[in-house]
């Protein structure tokens, strides 16, 4: 099924954690010819075994963050295995959807109906660096 509107421009970019910050991962950009129709909601996108919401940046920009969080749990490795009792398996939820790295799925409401398209040959650009970087040397 055909999403029904143009999409012009549909990617992703790293995150990279700032001094300051924890949070590393990725952000997902979809960028319409047109402002988004009335009748159109985007909800979700679901992308690299991960779902995020879809925010508005702007009429034609809409952007979701993937966040990576640092395990904080501490793992007992041990030869004797009485020692490693403590340790909890990890959780794996099984995706909704059966996608390639490069492919997403967007879920979305036309006329209160949910509706999914999945969007293929999404592009990796590069990292933007922050621009609390560039400071002016005195």
């Amino acid at each position: 099924m055909d999403f029904p509107q143009e999409m012009t421009a549909v990617y992703f970019q790293k995150i990279d954690a700032q001094e300051g910050q924890t949070k590393t991962g990725i952000s997902f950009y979809i960028v319409l010819d047109k402002p988004l129709k009335k009748e159109i909601m985007l909800d979700k996108i679901y992308f690299q075994n991960q779902v995020a919401i879809l925010e508005k940046e702007n009429d034609r920009t809409f952007v979701a963050h993937f966040y990576e969080f640092p395990m904080n749990q501490d793992l007992i490795l041990d030869s004797d295995l009485l020692k490693e009792y403590g340790n909890k398996l990890p959780v794996i939820a099984k995706p909704r959807f059966d996608l390639q790295s490069n492919e997403a799925v967007l879920e979305y409401r036309n006329h209160n109906k949910t509706m999914f398209y999945t969007i293929e040959a999404i592009k990796e650009r590069p990292m933007i660096a922050d621009p609390a970087d560039n400071k002016p040397e005195n």
